[in-house]
C-alpha cells in the first residue's frame, strides 16, 4: 500500500487538498498520512483543524510553528520552528510521496525539511506568478525542491519547464479546489445568513478578503485604510474574511475591527469553511480584495472581482476580474463597475481558465502510478538547448 503524505498549513490549501484527500480515502491501494500545521492550529485564525477533523480525515502529525509576532523577524522565526517541527515529523514517519500546495512560508519550511529525507514532493499550483508577494519566490523555490508538478494551466506548465524541470514531471491537472463544486451542497441564503449572523435583506453582500502584500508590508496600514474608505461609500452588507498569518496581517485586522464598530452591517469571520465560503461566493454582489480565490474559484460562479494592487499580478485571470490600484477612488470605481447589471450580465458564458473540476482524479492517478525510483528522486536540470533539440527530433 502506497502512503501519500498531504500537507495542510492554511485554510486555503485545505480547500485545494480536500478533493484529493477524499479520492485517496476511497482508493483501497492508497493510505493517507495527513500533516497539519501553521494557521490550522491557531486560535487566532479559528482553529481550522476542527474543520478537517469534522470532515473525517485522520491527522497523523500536528506541527506548531507560528510566532506570536507577524514582524519580519517573527515570520522568519516561524519558518525556523516549522523546519524543525516538520523534520521531527518526517523522522517519525516518511510517506512515500508528499503533496504540498502553493507558496506559503509554512509550506516552504515543510518541503525544505523533506529534502534530506529523500521524500519525493508533488507540488500543486506551481508555475504561477504573484509579483507583489514573497510567495512568488517561495513558490518557485518549492518547485525546484519538488519532483512532480500539478499545474493549473498550460501557461504554468511552460513556466515550470522553463525553470529546468523535465516535461515528464509536469501535468496540467487544473485547480483541485474546483472539484469541490461537484461534491458539496451549498447553503441556502437563509442558512448562510444565520451562520454569518448578518442579514442580506438590504442587498447581496460584498465578500472582502485583503491579505498583506508581503513585499510592501510597510504600506499595509495605508493600503487597508484606502480600501476601508472606499467601502464606506457603499450600502451593501460586507463580509470580511481574516487575512493570512503574513507580515503585518494584524495591522489589517485592527483596522477592520475599527471599521466594524461603526458599520453594523459588516462582519469579520475568522474562517468560513469551504461550504460557507463557496455559498457566499454564489450569492455575493462582488468580491473585493487581493485573494487568489477571486481568480481561481470566482469565475466558476460568474462572480465579479475587484482585484486590488500587486499581490496577484502575473496570474492568469478571466474577464470577471477588474484590476485596480490601492487608491480609494480606483477601488470605488472598480466596485461600481463590478456591481453593475451590465458587468454581471457579461459573465454569463464565462469559462474558468483553471479547469473543469476533475483535477483530483488526474492528480491521484499520477500519485498512484508514478514509479518510486531513482529517476523520480534524482532530478536533472533540462537546459533549453536540450529541450529544443528533443523537440526538433520529433
Amino acid at each position: 500500500m502506497r502512503t501519500i503524505g498531504l500537507l495542510s498549513v492554511r485554510r486555503a490549501d485545505y480547500g485545494v487538498l480536500s478533493p484529493i484527500l477524499r479520492r485517496i480515502q476511497q482508493d483501497p491501494e492508497l493510505k493517507i498520512h495527513l500533516i497539519v500545521g501553521g494557521m490550522h492550529l491557531s486560535q487566532e485564525f479559528g482553529m481550522t483543524v476542527k474543520e478537517i477533523e469534522q470532515d473525517g480525515f485522520p491527522i497523523a502529525e500536528r506541527v506548531e510553528m507560528l510566532s506570536s509576532s507577524d514582524s519580519p523577524e517573527g515570520i522568519a522565526g516561524s519558518m525556523g520552528r516549522g523546519l524543525t517541527g516538520f523534520a521531527q515529523a518526517f523522522s517519525r514517519f516518511r510517506p512515500d510521496l508528499l503533496v504540498a500546495v502553493g507558496d506559503s512560508f509554512e509550506t516552504a519550511s515543510a518541503v525544505l525539511a523533506a529534502l534530506p529525507f529523500k521524500i519525493p514532493v508533488a507540488h500543486v499550483h506551481g508555475g504561477e506568478i504573484t509579483q507583489g508577494a514573497m510567495d512568488d519566490a517561495l513558490r518557485h523555490a518549492v518547485t525546484k525542491l519538488s519532483h512532480l508538478h500539478f499545474v493549473a494551466t498550460e501557461e504554468y506548465k511552460r513556466r515550470v519547464i522553463q525553470m529546468g524541470e523535465e516535461p515528464w514531471r509536469v501535468l496540467v491537472s487544473g485547480a483541485p479546489a474546483l472539484d469541490n463544486l461537484k461534491s458539496i451542497r451549498l447553503l441556502s441564503p437563509e442558512e448562510l445568513q444565520e451562520k454569518i449572523g448578518l442579514s442580506f435583506k438590504r442587498g447581496a453582500p460584498l465578500l472582502v478578503t485583503f491579505h498583506p502584500v508581503t513585499l510592501e508590508y510597510e504600506q499595509a496600514e495605508r493600503q487597508t485604510g484606502e480600501l476601508l474608505e472606499a467601502l464606506r461609500g457603499f450600502d451593501f452588507p460586507i463580509v470580511f474574511t481574516r487575512p493570512n498569518a503574513d507580515t503585518n496581517g494584524r495591522v489589517i485586522v485592527r483596522l477592520i475591527e475599527s471599521f466594524l464598530q461603526h458599520h453594523p452591517q459588516a462582519r469579520l469571520i475568522d474562517s468560513l469553511g469551504t461550504v460557507a465560503y463557496f455559498s457566499l461566493m454564489a450569492v455575493a454582489a462582488a468580491m473585493v480584495g487581493n485573494s487568489s480565490s477571486g481568480l481561481v474559484e470566482a469565475p466558476s460562479f460568474g462572480l465579479p472581482v475587484v482585484n486590488i494592487g500587486t499581490r496577484q499580478r502575473g496570474r492568469v485571470r478571466a474577464r470577471n476580474v477588474i484590476d485596480v490600484g490601492y487608491g480609494r477612488r480606483e477601488i470605488t470605481d472598480g466596485i461600481k463597475e463590478a456591481v453593475s447589471p451590465e458587468f454581471r450580465a457579461g459573465l454569463r458564458s464565462l469559462v474558468n481558465p483553471y479547469g473543469d473540476g476533475t483535477a483530483s482524479e488526474r492528480i491521484v492517478r499520477r500519485l498512484k502510478e508514478v514509479p518510486l525510483d531513482e529517476r523520480l528522486i534524482v532530478k536533472r536540470f533540462q537546459d533549453e538547448s536540450e529541450r529544443e533539440a528533443l523537440n526538433a527530433g520529433r
